[in-house]
């Protein structure tokens, strides 16, 4: 007679808790290797190749190729000749960034907390526009600002502009592009913040004898500056780079850097300076954007 086989005959014994836990904590590593990847592949070679190119001899052409001699010298030369569009680019967005802010956030904030069962719609309306081509969204604005537009008309008639003037092809309307074409980058994480605002504080604010403006600035602001500090990062860095709305409603006295690297690499084939211009683009924003998190940082401490 064969006797039964004792419990676990056959199976390998468990793995000691160290072994397991070894595991584990790998896990965490092994989850990020395919996004790791990704960005390597797909941006750290293609910034490498860029940086590279920023140091060809600009000497060369596209069609006789550009040989490395580690111009360094492309840095101060595109610096020298292309500062007015940088400040500009700087310029634009920047205050493109403040009257986005001053719509932003009532618009965000009546969503959050007035909107009640409206919400949704509201929320849907905000990013409607996103449905669309970026390029499709500007073409329209160059319609509506047009000289024989409606809204110009109307702005003569009632003498807020010159029978002359106009409103196309200036910089308010590459201001006006820019805030439209980025807004809902701001108002959503604005939104995100707000929702989640505790209206039982800002009761406490008001039994406390504080007012609208007192509250606003001690409760409702300082909670919401995590989606404030994010909403304007994801505002200003593109619209820093932007070239779509100078270029379709602009000039090119309204030209930013932006234009000025696309006609690099794309009409002028002067790939040296569109690199140079494209590395100081990236150095000039990454520099703004710590300056502005270390500021902002310091604030929320205080």
């Amino acid at each position: 007679m064969t006797l039964p086989a004792p419990t676990g005959a056959g199976q390998s014994p468990p793995a000691p808790p160290a072994a397991r836990s070894g595991r584990y904590r790998l896990l965490p590593y092994l989850l990020l290797l395919p996004g790791v990847a990704w960005l390597l592949v797909f941006f750290g070679v293609p910034l490498l190749q860029l940086a590279a190119a920023s140091l060809y001899d600009p000497s060369g052409s596209f069609s006789t190729g550009y040989a490395m001699t580690w111009a360094v010298g492309n840095y101060p030369d595109v610096v020298q000749a292309y500062w007015p569009q940088l400040l500009r680019s700087f310029g634009y967005a920047g205050l493109a960034l403040v009257l986005a802010l001053l719509l932003g956030y009532p618009l965000a904030y009546a969503i959050a907390q007035k909107a009640g069962r409206w919400k949704n719609l509201l929320l849907v309306c905000v990013v409607a526009p996103m449905f669309t081509s970026f390029l499709v969204r500007t073409l329209a604005w160059k319609t509506i600002l047009s000289d024989n537009g409606a809204l110009v008309g109307l702005l003569r008639d009632v003498h807020l502009l010159a029978p002359d003037g106009r409103l196309l092809a200036t910089p308010f309307a590459v201001v006006l592009g820019l805030t439209y074409n980025f807004l809902p980058f701001l108002v959503l994480p604005l939104y995100a913040s707000l929702e989640r605002l505790d209206p039982r504080l800002l009761e406490a604010a008001s039994d406390l004898y504080a007012g609208g403006a007192q509250a606003f600035r001690l409760v409702t602001l300082p909670l919401s500056m995590p989606g404030l500090v994010a909403g304007t990062l994801l505002f200003f860095i593109p619209a820093s780079g932007d070239y779509v709305n100078a270029e379709l409603l602009g000039t090119p006295n309204e030209y930013m850097i932006g234009n000025v690297i696309d006609s690099a690499f794309l009409v002028r084939l002067d790939y040296p300076q569109g690199a140079a211009l494209s590395f100081l683009l990236m150095a000039a924003i990454l520099a703004v954007v710590v300056g502005y998190l270390r500021r902002a940082g310091t604030e929320e401490v205080l």
